[in-house]
């Protein structure tokens, strides 16, 4: 397969998968661009801020990104190219596109509240309450995972506590110095923006011109030092602020400047495959079909094609993280409706183009891949597209490769702070009724439902959990966040449904999604209880397998409850059309 035809003909779907199917929803669900959003009827300046639409969709896409896209195609490569191809084109315009699109539509029309809140007007009070909890347990992991992740990258030591040595260990400072005068560059940015309206123009360039400046001197001055615990500490500080000031301050202007990160990244990616190829260098090394002898080594996944396949590529194809950013922070932020599609839609695609390319990267690796060289899927990323430019550009491989990594590292940062405000906005959503707000509230639910306590609850958990490593929470965090793009389907199929509008497109990609999570939940029970029980594994294990139990019976609880509204609904459709016939 040549890398090119691949990539070139990946693009081309995609788009049309934009224009017609996305078209399409939004004729089908009435989009409606003269109907005043959420940011404009509830302007607060603090979560409810109308945004330019460069700045919401950089905030989006950057949430959304993460290291997802890159990690999961890398590992799922063992399954063949063509396997992972297909999901990432068919799972993004059909399932991950939907998904992401309907939450934020669905909240648009519900005050810019969560899913929990869908629910509550679809499937009522109990239902709304068991999603927040499983929702909120799902950001609790995200918020582990990718705080370790990026204390891991930016520590002199690993969460087990070996010392990082050499040019990693260079390169962690240099990324920690770089994130860090990224976030005061944010706040400068946002200050010029929103309070000396400078043009968003001007204000682009100068920051773009800005992010180079501390690029090149994170590059050579670094004096940081700090271990992974520490880090831990510093990281659980920053988004214990980052998630209670305003939006405007860092949030919206941070995120819309790594966006230009990613796509700094995807150009980069784009160059280096086309450059490679036309230079006859672009080989294309993954089989077709896999090599289960791969299984569990070096950077792949284990397991069989279903489940493994579809819960290994997430962000890439799906992911249930999307449908908490749609209905959390971005639709707090859509300044007219017309924009949801690009913001939600067209960002889902834009991610798959990034899985794409990660799958050229490691096509041109595969070799290095294969025998261990890499450590993690993020290096095989960076080392794949690096060693591309190097074929046309050999100068450059080493900047390359560390610009690649600083970008993933911003992103996971990104990820980690949206991931945070979510959660507090659940945590305070499930002590309040519908359309009541924490000023509303008495007594005990009052003091829960203040942001300030719901943010230290949730920072304080999730970074005590990732002080045990993003290798513990990760395998769980994968299965547990496919469950909830399957809730999230379900709950935006359920309220299309109660209003009248067509939800057949949610039909097939919820059951399927079902199907896949909790088949592979069950099977990391089995497995980690067999490992505990034969005294392979910690008491970690056991932990892992009570919680993964916990999220299916609360799965199943929700999609029986669904069923049951579906079938109401469908019922009291043909009582109605019964009765317009007999008149």
């Amino acid at each position: 397969m040549n890398a090119a035809v691949l990539l070139i003909g990946s693009v081309v779907v995609l788009i049309a998968g934009y224009v017609l199917y996305g078209g399409w929803l939004s004729k089908q669900w009435g989009i409606d661009p003269k109907r005043k959003t959420p940011a404009h009827e509830l302007e607060d300046g603090m979560d409810y801020v109308p945004a330019k639409t460069p700045v919401l969709m950089g905030h989006h896409f950057s949430s959304i990104a993460g290291a997802g896209p890159i990690n999961g195609p890398i590992q799922a490569a063992v399954f063949g190219w063509v396997p992972v191809l297909l999901w990432v084109l068919i799972g993004g315009i059909f399932f991950g596109g939907v998904h992401d699109f309907g939450a934020l539509f669905a909240s648009l029309r519900h005050k810019g509240q969560s899913i929990g809140e869908i629910i509550d007007d679809s499937m009522g009070k109990s239902a709304k309450k068991l999603f927040l909890t499983f929702g909120y347990l799902t950001l609790l992991l995200v918020v582990a995972a990718f705080s370790s992740i990026v204390a891991s990258t930016f520590g002199t030591t690993t969460a087990a506590g070996a010392a990082v040595e050499g040019a990693t260990l260079a390169a962690n400072e240099s990324t920690a110095m770089i994130s860090l005068l990224f976030i005061a560059l944010a706040i400068v940015f946002g200050f010029f923006v929103y309070r000396k309206n400078a043009p968003i123009g001007i204000a682009s360039v100068l920051g773009v011109a800005g992010i180079v400046a501390i690029v090149a001197l994170g590059l050579n001055f670094h004096p940081i030092s700090l271990t992974y615990n520490t880090w831990m500490w510093v990281i659980g500080a920053y988004i214990l602020v980052a998630s209670v000031t305003p939006v405007w301050i860092l949030l919206q202007p941070r995120d819309y400047l790594s966006s230009f990160l990613l796509y700094f990244m995807i150009a980069a990616g784009v160059i280096a495959v086309l450059g490679a190829v036309f230079t006859g260098h672009g080989t294309f090394q993954v089989p077709a079909m896999g090599d289960a002898a791969l299984k569990g080594t070096g950077v792949f996944t284990t397991g069989t094609a279903f489940p493994a396949l579809f819960v290994t590529i997430a962000c890439g194809a799906i992911s249930g993280f999307h449908s908490l950013v749609s209905s959390g922070t971005t639709a707090k932020q859509l300044d007219n409706e017309k924009n949801a599609q690009p913001v939600a839609y067209g960002s889902m695609l834009i991610e798959c183009t990034v899985a794409v390319i990660s799958l050229c990267a490691i096509g041109f690796v595969w070799s290095a891949a294969t025998d261990g060289t890499y450590a993690s899927p993020t290096q095989v990323f960076a080392g794949g597209l690096s060693a591309m430019i190097a074929t046309f550009a050999p100068g450059a491989q080493n900047i390359m490769y560390q610009m690649l990594i600083l970008a993933v590292s911003v992103f996971c940062l990104t990820s980690l702070d949206t991931a945070t405000r979510l959660a507090r906005y659940m945590f305070q959503e499930f002590f309040l009724e519908q359309g009541e707000t924490a000023k509303d509230a008495k007594g005990y639910k009052k003091v829960f439902a203040n942001p300030y306590v719901a943010t230290a609850i949730t920072v304080v958990l999730g970074v005590s959990l990732g002080m045990t490593g993003y290798t513990k929470i990760w395998p769980l965090f994968g299965a547990a966040n496919q469950l909830l793009a399957a809730i999230g389907l379900l709950a935006v199929c359920t309220w299309l449904g109660e209003v009248g509008k067509n939800n057949k497109m949610f039909y097939v990609p919820m059951v399927f999604m079902l199907a896949v999570t909790i088949c592979s939940l069950v099977q990391t029970i089995m497995a980690k209880m067999n490992a505990y029980l034969t005294g392979a594994a910690d008491v970690w294990a056991l932990i892992q397998s009570v919680i993964a139990g916990f999220l299916i019976a609360l799965s199943v609880v929700l999609a029986v409850i669904a069923a049951k509204t579906l079938y109401a609904q469908h019922k009291n459709k043909n009582a109605a059309e019964q009765q317009d016939k007999a008149a």
